[in-house]
């Protein structure tokens, strides 16, 4: 969502700041106070759990006892394996993105961003359906299998990389791979030598920001690991709500927040965040026979890797067994009421609260990359890192720190309609941050000190110069942010309550239920999130244009 993408974008106004522009800190007021209260508070309240309240045993023996390292081994293995594989799956659409002209840019993107921003569990549901005996795929034998996590999450990723890698890409300036061209060097020859070492640092950033989101993967594990393959994420799950053992779930909850520390300060040091490029646009690709070829076996690459899993789900929607019968049971299943709430009450009821969620996720993220966008030096480097922390730390993690919070404060707040939406905006607004802060960093300051020049106060200087020039990227960041919100798994099901519950929680308990027809609800509320998903995205593309935000 990154999560689950994201790319980094530098902020820090040149010293000619406008006059009376409002200092950063000002700005960060309130982004701190909210990850002081939804993401800060549930943590610490964690750790002091961990420390105070234990069945005598000390860390390093509930380490031992869940098996921690042997959890750890396997969570950073399986993520790094998930990288290398999202690289290679993504190569040839990275080159896709780059040749393809205006007319085929937004459906493109919309194939390649709708599996990121699906909620986990559908991916899980996908690829089990995919994978299954009976499957298209099912001949493999891959059902349940690492191979089959790792396939997920490279189908869950293959959006960042092309993101952040083929918006660096477009803005390399051509001249020196066309001269390279002109002194004889072969295509082959002209993009090792001169492309590559360019795209070296997009590269770094995007594979690390895979690996975060591979580490801290929940839904996909938990769906096709089956109980038997499990991550420090997963584990965590599994004692507090499966074992009820409160001291081994946050002995395993720290643990995921120092490797999740150490992957975000390893993030920022291996790959520092990039000016954004202003005003530069990629020259017209001479189509060449051979190029053309290329273009459309990449696109076809793209379709099958990224395309035919969502097609399986569609099928299992009206035939929830191989071999069974054709029914639409499943969709007739979503206006037949479960505990007094038709899937249909709860789509609405996901619908509302990521909406508030994408309020609050907005104005936060806004707010943030203002401030980044003013601050330097160490304040902007902390600050930096601080808004992407959120994103990096496990949501089992958050949602458990958010049971332990909610358990000692008075019933009406821990039932109350806001949690769900805070929860998901915590989540969100690193996003938001790392969509507008490029945006913003991209605005000359001389514009800015020429507005400031004749008159406009701070507020106009942003409306007037600003606004204009984000307003692209503002509308990403709220489509990004409503569809992260809607499809928040991890986090939302430790704190739904009836009435809050949202559609991938409902998906996944009709998952735990035995019989086909839950199975055929399950697949059939997959496809509502699949379709309302890809129209956000629809629309988020083609507010974004050919070259609008890289993310």
């Amino acid at each position: 969502m990154i999560t689950r993408a994201v790319v980094h974008g530098r902020g820090g106004m040149a010293a000619g700041r406008p006059r009376g522009a409002r200092p950063a800190t000002l700005l960060f007021v309130v982004p701190v106070a909210f990850l002081a209260v939804f993401f800060v508070w549930p943590v610490v309240a964690l750790v002091h759990r961990a420390l105070t309240s234990s069945d005598g045993t000390g860390l390093v023996a509930l380490l031992d006892r869940t098996d921690a390292w042997g959890l750890l081994g396997f969570t950073l293995a399986q993520a790094a394996a998930s990288t290398v594989l999202t690289l290679v799956v993504a190569a040839p659409l990275v080159w896709l993105v780059t040749v393809v002209p205006r007319w085929a840019s937004t459906p493109l993107m919309v194939m390649v961003t709708v599996p990121f921003v699906l909620p986990t569990v559908v991916v899980g549901i996908a690829f089990r359906a995919l994978l299954s005996p009976g499957g298209p795929l099912g001949g493999l034998g891959l059902d349940g299998s690492v191979a089959s996590i790792l396939a997920a999450h490279a189908f869950l990723n293959v959006a960042v990389v092309v993101r952040v890698i083929g918006a660096a890409w477009r803005a390399l300036d051509p001249r020196a791979e066309q001269a390279a061209r002109t002194l004889g060097a072969s295509g082959p020859r002209a993009f090792l030598t001169v492309v590559a070492p360019r795209l070296l640092l997009p590269a770094v950033s995007a594979a690390s920001l895979v690996f975060l989101f591979c580490a801290t993967s929940f839904g996909v594990v938990v769906i096709l690991g089956g109980g038997r393959l499990q991550t420090l994420e997963t584990a965590v799950y599994t004692q507090a709500i499966g074992y009820f053992d409160i001291p081994a779930a946050v002995a395993l909850s720290l643990l995921q927040i120092v490797v999740v520390v150490v992957a975000v300060v390893l993030t920022r040091l291996l790959a520092p965040p990039t000016q954004a490029v202003v005003g530069r646009t990629r020259p017209r690709v001479v189509v060449t026979p051979a190029r053309r070829t290329c273009a459309v076996a990449a696109a076809m690459w793209g379709a099958v890797i990224l395309v035919g899993p969502l097609l399986v789900v569609a099928v299992r929607s009206v035939r929830p067994t191989a071999g069974g019968t054709w029914t639409l049971e499943g969709y007739r299943a979503l206006a037949v009421p479960v505990n007094g709430e038709t899937p249909l009450d709860t789509l609405r009821s996901s619908v509302v609260s990521a909406a508030w969620a994408t309020v609050l996720a907005v104005v936060v993220g806004l707010l943030a990359a203002m401030a980044l966008q003013r601050s330097r030096g160490p304040v902007h480097a902390i600050a930096s890192g601080l808004t992407l922390l959120p994103l990096g730390v496990s949501a089992v993690t958050v949602g458990f720190g958010y049971l332990v919070v909610l358990a000692a404060l008075p019933p009406a707040v821990a039932a109350s309609p806001v949690v769900v939406p805070a929860v998901q905006a915590v989540v969100a607004a690193p996003v938001v941050v790392r969509i507008i802060a490029p945006a913003l960093a991209a605005v000359p300051d001389t514009l800015r000190a020429a507005a400031a020049g004749l008159g406009a106060g701070p507020w106009r200087v942003w409306r007037t110069v600003d606004l204009p020039a984000i307003w692209r990227s503002l509308g990403v960041a709220v489509g990004f942010a409503f569809v992260i919100a809607l499809g928040e798994f991890g986090a939302t099901g430790f704190v739904a309550r009836p009435g809050t519950t949202t559609l991938p929680v409902l998906i996944g308990s009709a998952l735990n239920r035995p019989g086909a027809e839950y199975l055929a609800t399950a697949m059939a509320a997959s496809m509502l999130l699949i379709l309302t998903t890809a129209v956000v995205v629809v629309l988020m593309e083609s507010i974004r244009g050919v070259e609008g935000s890289e993310f």
